[in-house]
């Protein structure tokens, strides 16, 4: 999947009920999610209806187990959020936008009075997604537009029926698709304003430690098989990213260099960057197909391609430091992240990079 190993990073701005910059991007959020509401009924029903195909009914069941197992075991919100369905008949909810400058990993940042202030736009048709890109690129930045699977309303939504399932992932492989409830239901346990990277890094400690959980408890050996498979491509991949990244950062906050040296010097990072990636395909003994989905990512990298990833890697490390400190007990860990987040951004970020690894 990707950056949104990730479907479920992303927050979009479909919580935006006044103050956005324009009316027209007003209007695109509220009513591109009402039309998902619209389209979202009971999995009971599609489970029951002759119409719906047998291998999306047999993902359904799976999913409610997945959705039981999240509330008794994890301790997730016990809601409505993925208890109905939706068929979107396309392959993204939304599109979200990334953009930063040409010498800053930094990303641009969007605020709404709701969610804050995040480092992408959502929207729901792709052709207005590129439109934005197109503007923000004509200003000098680097841009990326990326689909997205998946979005919490952070439980804002419940009265209306909740978060639905969707066409775009419920036949995501069986670890796939518990990662992705686990995450999306985790940013109702807890969101801070204003810190994307804390959010989508707590997130992801809850989906990638619950997965684990539920493939050991519930999984078939081919489930876990598969599994195994999809996140090693994953944890390479974000590997070789995180350490592009790192050499990025180096040329750009490197003091007193001039526009053309921290112009060669990216220039070389992205090219090792490549080769890196080509070499570590031919090395994995995988098949070439299996690295397609990699493959256009590696090819239109840019600054705001790897300003995006970072949110969701930076503080794991960290926040699974912190769940195995209180005894891999979900409920302290909850706790214990709450209590992070009421300290200052800064703060919090430091306590979690020099948490202790086990």
């Amino acid at each position: 999947m990707g950056l949104a190993g990730v479907a479920g990073l992303a927050l979009v701005s479909t919580l935006c009920l006044s103050g956005c910059s324009t009316v027209g991007y007003y209007w695109q959020s509220v009513a591109g999610h009402m039309k998902i509401m619209g389209s979202a009924r009971p999995v009971n029903e599609w489970v029951q209806d002759a119409e719906t195909p047998e291998r999306v009914r047999t993902r359904l069941e799976l999913s409610q187990r997945i959705r039981a197992y999240a509330s008794q075991e994890l301790k997730l919100p016990d809601n409505p959020s993925y208890r109905r369905y939706a068929n979107l008949h396309r392959n993204a909810a939304v599109y979200n936008v990334t953009a930063a400058p040409a010498y800053s990993l930094e990303l641009k940042t969007w605020c709404f009075p709701v969610t804050g202030c995040v480092g992408y736009r959502g929207y729901y048709d792709e052709a207005r997604a590129r439109a934005e890109a197109k503007e923000l690129a004509a200003q000098g930045y680097e841009t990326n537009v990326y689909p997205v699977t998946a979005y919490s309303t952070l439980g804002y939504m419940n009265w209306l029926g909740g978060d639905p399932l969707l066409n775009t992932f419920i036949l995501y492989p069986e670890g796939e698709l518990a990662r992705l409830i686990f995450h999306e239901l985790a940013h109702q346990v807890l969101y801070v304003k204003n810190d994307t990277t804390f959010n989508e890094s707590f997130a992801t400690t809850v989906e990638r430690l619950g997965g684990q959980k539920w493939l050991q408890a519930h999984a078939d050996e081919k489930a876990r098989a598969d599994y195994a498979a999809y996140d090693g491509r994953r944890r390479m991949f974000r590997e070789l990213s995180r350490a592009t990244r790192e050499r990025l950062k180096a040329v750009y906050e490197t003091p007193g260099i001039g526009f053309e040296a921290k112009e060669e010097g990216k220039r070389k990072v992205m090219e090792q960057f490549r080769a890196e990636y080509e070499q570590m395909k031919a090395g994995s003994g995988i098949d070439p197909a299996a690295w397609r989905g990699y493959d256009r990512w590696v090819r239109e990298a840019n600054n705001a391609f790897f300003g995006a990833q970072a949110a969701y890697d930076e503080l794991v490390p960290g926040f699974e430091a912190l769940f195995h400190s209180v005894g891999d007990d979900w409920q302290r860990f909850y706790a214990a992240a709450r209590q992070l987040s009421e300290l200052p951004k800064e703060e919090r970020h430091r306590r979690l990079k020099e948490a202790p690894r086990g």
